[in-house]
């Protein structure tokens, strides 16, 4: 099994975006991911969901889990730890669909 590290080292580079806004279909917050340490990484796994997948479905959910690798058992045996994971979880639950904006840096 690949490490996270590997498998976002072979993502495309997010270093344009600032943050990224979730929306629930009612149109409701359901998280921003901003481009900081702690969570660049997140940044760039939801920028290549949404890229391939359009939203955060249950498909681009489970692809998630996989790309977050040694991450996603670790959010499994502690909840709250992880929170960009553990919304792929309740996505995978609960089949809610988010919509994705990109908000791009501005220099």
């Amino acid at each position: 099994m690949k490490k996270f590290s590997e498998i976002l080292a072979t993502l495309e580079n997010s270093e344009h975006i600032q943050k990224i806004e979730l929306a629930k279909a009612d149109g409701s917050n359901a998280g921003v991911i901003e481009n900081k340490p702690g969570s660049q990484g997140s940044v760039k796994v939801y920028h290549h969901l949404f890229k391939k997948w359009g939203s955060i479905n249950k498909d681009a959910a489970k692809d998630g889990l996989k790309i977050y690798a040694e991450h996603t058992l670790d959010a499994e045996e502690n909840p709250g730890k992880h929170p960009n994971i553990d919304r792929l979880f309740e996505v995978i639950e609960t089949g809610d669909v988010l919509s994705v904006s990109i908000i791009e840096a501005t220099n």
